[in-house]
């Protein structure tokens, strides 16, 4: 039980974990593990609120489905499991601003969400640009050996690179 505890986890068996549970997603649901739809799916379901036969009538969502299905819940299962672990790990803390970010940008709690948004948003267009996010893409596609999803890995972690690289050199 001493893992349940820990702040971070061996890499090792995080790996170990994904693998069984790509494994077991093949294995009961034959679909694999992918994230980034469930948040196009919640958009949708939340624009259906206020109109509804606008939303009925573009063919993304008619493609998609609007529905909590297996695939919300993972992403729901992701948020609560964090939650958990940090609560068991005695390393929750509600801050607006992380320390990693204080030193480098400074504590403006406003820049930070800012930033957070337009960066969350970037990510969300480029993975449903791609048609998948880092888990769809390079753990799932890349475990069926499909070509696109280690040119999307392999592209995934360039980006990174990049970004990390102008950010910190200059904006940090």
């Amino acid at each position: 039980m001493e893992l349940l505890t820990q702040v971070r986890w061996s890499p090792y068996a995080v790996g170990i974990g994904i693998g069984i549970l790509s494994w077991l997603s093949f294995l009961i649901s034959r679909k694999p593990l992918a994230c980034s739809t469930s948040f196009a799916k919640t958009s949708g379901m939340i624009e259906r609120l206020f109109s509804r036969k606008k939303v009925d009538l573009k063919p993304y969502y008619r493609k998609i489905g609007l529905a909590v299905d297996w695939q919300w819940m993972l992403v729901s299962g992701i948020i609560i499991g964090s939650l958990i672990s940090a609560l068991l790990s005695d390393d929750f803390r509600w801050q607006w601003v992380p320390l990693s970010w204080e030193a480098a940008f400074g504590g403006n709690p406003l820049l930070r969400v800012v930033v957070a948004l337009v960066g969350g948003g970037c990510i969300g267009f480029g993975a449903r640009w791609a048609d998948g996010c880092t888990s769809g893409h390079g753990i799932s596609g890349a475990l069926q050996l499909a070509v696109s999803s280690w040119i999307s890995a392999i592209c995934f972690f360039i980006g990174g690179i990049l970004t990390a690289h102008i950010v910190f050199t200059f904006i940090g």
